[in-house]
Parts: C-alpha cells; structure tokens; sequence
C-alpha cells in the first residue's frame, strides 16, 4: 500500500492504515488462479501420413502454389476487403480504450475559472473571481484498476489475433473460390472436348445409316448421348460465374472485369506430393482463432478479479488549490489562497447484493469463455485431422482417376476405330464414351478437392498473413 501523505497529521494516517489492514488481507485472494481448459491435446496427428515433425513455412502459403493470378487476388481482396477493414478498425477501438484504462491508474487533475457579481438587497453589487485547481486519485488498493488494465490487455490482443484470423480466413476463402472457378473451367473443357467427339461420332453414325449399314436405334442413341453431354455445359458456366461473382465480392471487383482476367480455361495451381504438419501443440499455437478465444478467456479472468475488489472499500486522496477576489490583480494573493488535502475511505454496506450478483456474473461469463475456449481446440483438432487425411487420400484418388482416364480415353478412341471398321456394335462406343466422360470429369474434380484440402489443411495449420507492424498489439506508452 503506498504512504499516505499526512505528515502534519499523523493522527489521521494511522486511523485510515488501522481501518484499511483487515480489508488488505483479503487482496492476496483478489489475483487467484481458475481453472484453465481441459481439452488432451495429442502428441501428434492421427492417420495422417503426410504429417511431419515441423511445420514447414505457413506465412503467405498461397505463394508456395505459383499461381500469379491467385497471388493477385488474395492481395486485392486485402485491400480492398470491407470485412478486414472492420477488423482493423476494432484493433484500433481496442488500443483505444486500453489507454483509456491505463489513463484510470493516473490521477484526475481539473481547472476552472469563474467570474459574477454579487448583490443582496440594497447594498452595492461585488464582483467576485475565483480560479482553482482540484486534483483526485483513487488508489489501487485490491488492484481493481490493474485488472482492468489486464482486461484491456486481453482484449487489444484478442482482437488483433481475430484480425489474423479474419486475414486467414479471407486468404482461404478466396483461394477456395479460385479453385472453384478453374475447376468449372477445366470441366467445362472436357465437356466441350467430348462434344466435339461425339458430333463426329454422330456424323458418322448418319453415314453409316444412309448406307444401311446403322439402324435407326444407333442413330438416336448418338443423338441421346450429345445431347446429355451439351445438358452439363449450362451447369458448369453457372458454377463458372458463380465463383466469379464470389470473388468479386470478396475482392471488391466488378464481376464483368474480373471475369475478363480470369477467362479460362487454366490450369488449377499445382499442389505438393506433401507437407509437413508439425505437432497438433503447435499448430493450435499459431492458429488464430484459438489465440483470440484464449485471449477472451484471460480478458474474463481479469475481471472477475476487478468485480471482486468492487466490493471492497475504495481509498481517494483530493487536493484542491483556490483564489478567491474581488478585482483580478487580487486574484493569486495570499489572503485570496484557499487549500484542501482529504483523504476519503468509502464502502458500500448495503445494496441488495447487487455487486455480489455481479460477481457471479462474471464468474458464469468466464465459465462461457472457458468453454468457447475448449469447443475452439476440440473443432481446431478435428478440423486438421479432416484436412490432413482429405488432403492425404485425395493424393490416391486422383492418381487411380488419372490411371481410369487413360485407359478410358485409350479405350474410346479403340471402339471408334473398330466400329467404323464394322468390328463392334454402336453400343460399345457409347459405352466407353460415357465412362471416358464420367472419369474425366471425376479426375478434375479430384484435382479441384484435393487442392481445396490443401488450403483448408494451410488454414487449419494456422497458416495466414503476417500482421503488418501498424496492426500490432502494443500497451500505450
């Protein structure tokens, strides 16, 4: 406790240090330690063989796929994102109102000046002036007011790290968007490519049947097969715009021009054969959402601490220096001095339990911390175990949909040779046409999934942005 300053009274300093000791003895419980969360964090990932012992680079990933045009987008949407704008804005709100909690440790000095004229019945009016200084300090007995700096603290660093997340998150969302708009692209290729070659089919199906060497079923079974593969082209152009329009609000871009620059088709970005996960201790460490929910559980804590020392006494020091006179060259004299130091001790002895109750609240608004805290970790772990295996069985998949699509192609391209030279039936042409159509267009969703995987397993990583250094959290000076 400091020392009061009432050497000319000594009186009165022993009375308040004999009034507050009891009270000081129940300060030590105000900073106890609570209970933290109880999720098991893993020594390592689960079925994952793509996993590692240390996390490769995750700052900025999306450039690691050398995509230019990704790259282009991702930085766009940074900028120009309103979403992130209001992120930065509620990093600044925080930074604000932690120095205005700092500001509450300092005393509270205040000036005035007044000036009027006087009058009582008949006697002849008086000016008076008078100007003053007065001057408070609550002391921070039971450390009140530095859990509520603690609590500030807490919140600038939980909003900067939903700022990280909200970059994150903006990074993978756009990229999940891109890879869309080129998978419909490439879709849309091979379905154009497998119309053109069933055109030709269909032309010579009509040759054949002119020649009597087709009958009509043939005739109508080619025609049934175009026209299905011509029904996905309308689907796949509205997946096309769709991921245009979603970048376009994301990057804040006209939908027109945006899909001048990205007219397809283009080859989806190319994922690595593996990436290296580190441990799951790590990667809930980087992982923003889990920083700021852990942030907001510390930002809790504090004030509970700050709702128990509210039901203690408060100790404020007031000094106030004054002149008063009746002409202004009087103002400042000694006879014109007035002076004050008092030292108030109040407390609250009764008000309906209503800072007991809102002790109670606070220690159940911690408990709704404790556990968003925990529910974070646990949907973190799930969330990267899903990608990592997704991203591990996905590398399968495409590599036995690239075998089929050989063979399928291999196998079209053979029954169109051996039934124009009259050695198999039409059926068999329409056969390997349909599944060369159906594994072709199967492998470059499997592309497109397991790239999506990639960058949620990125994300889930807690790979994302670098805060630049104006979007720091900093304690003010």
């Amino acid at each position: 406790m400091p020392s009061l300053p009432f050497r000319s009274k000594p009186l009165v300093g022993r009375l308040l240090t004999a009034a507050t000791l009891p009270m000081l003895a129940a300060c030590a419980s105000i900073g106890a330690p609570l209970a933290g969360p109880s999720v098991a964090i893993p020594a390592a990932w689960h079925r994952a063989s793509a996993a590692a012992t240390t996390a490769g680079d995750l700052q900025r990933w999306w450039q690691q796929l050398g995509d230019p045009a990704l790259s282009a987008l991702i930085d766009q949407a940074v900028a120009r994102n309103p979403d992130l704008a209001s992120s930065r804005a509620s990093v600044r709100e925080a930074r604000a109102r932690l120095r205005a909690a700092s500001a509450g440790r300092l005393p509270n000095v205040d000036a005035g000046a007044s000036a009027g004229i006087a009058k009582a019945g008949t006697s002849d009016s008086d000016a008076r002036l008078s100007i003053g200084l007065d001057a408070s300090w609550e002391l921070d007995l039971f450390g009140g007011q530095r859990l509520t700096v603690d609590a500030a603290e807490a919140d600038l660093a939980r909003t900067a790290a939903l700022l990280d997340n909200a970059h994150a998150s903006l990074a993978a969302e756009v990229a999940l968007d891109y890879v869309d708009l080129r998978s419909a692209q490439a879709r849309l290729a091979i379905a154009r490519a497998n119309l053109e070659s069933q055109r030709e089919t269909l032309q010579f199906t009509h040759w054949r049947a002119d020649a009597g060497l087709a009958s009509a079923v043939d005739l109508e079974q080619a025609r049934s097969n175009l026209a299905q593969t011509a029904a996905t082209i309308p689907a796949l152009e509205a997946s096309e715009a769709t991921a245009v329009h979603a970048l376009a609000a994301l990057t804040a871009d006209e939908a027109a021009q945006l899909a001048e620059r990205l007219a397809g088709p283009a080859a989806l970005p190319a994922a690595p054969p593996s990436i290296a996960a580190g441990i799951p201790a790590e990667a809930l460490q980087r992982r923003p959402d889990v920083r700021a929910a852990m942030q907001a559980l510390q930002a809790e804590s504090a004030r509970i601490g700050v709702a128990r020392a509210a039901r203690y006494p408060a100790l404020t020091l007031s000094a106030s220096l004054g002149s008063e006179a009746m002409t202004l060259g009087a103002i400042g004299g000694a006879a014109s001095l007035s002076r004050s130091l008092v030292a108030a001790l109040g407390a609250s002895l009764f008000d309906g339990n209503r800072l007991d109750a809102k002790y109670e609240a606070q220690q159940a608004v911690r408990a709704q911390a404790l556990s968003a805290l925990e529910a974070t970790l646990l949907a973190a772990l799930r969330e990267t175990e899903d990608a990592l295996v997704a991203f591990d069985r996905g590398g399968e998949r495409e590599a036995a949909l690239g075998r089929a699509a050989d063979a399928a192609r291999n196998a079209a391209q053979l029954a169109r040779q051996r039934y124009r030279g009259g050695l198999i039936d039409f059926q068999t042409v329409l056969d390997t046409e349909r599944t060369l159509r159906t594994v072709e267009d199967s492998l470059a969703v499997a592309r497109a999934d397991r790239l999506a995987s990639l960058i949620q397993l990125y994300k889930a990583l807690g790979g994302g942005w670098t805060r630049p250094p104006a979007d720091t959290p900093r304690s003010p000076a």
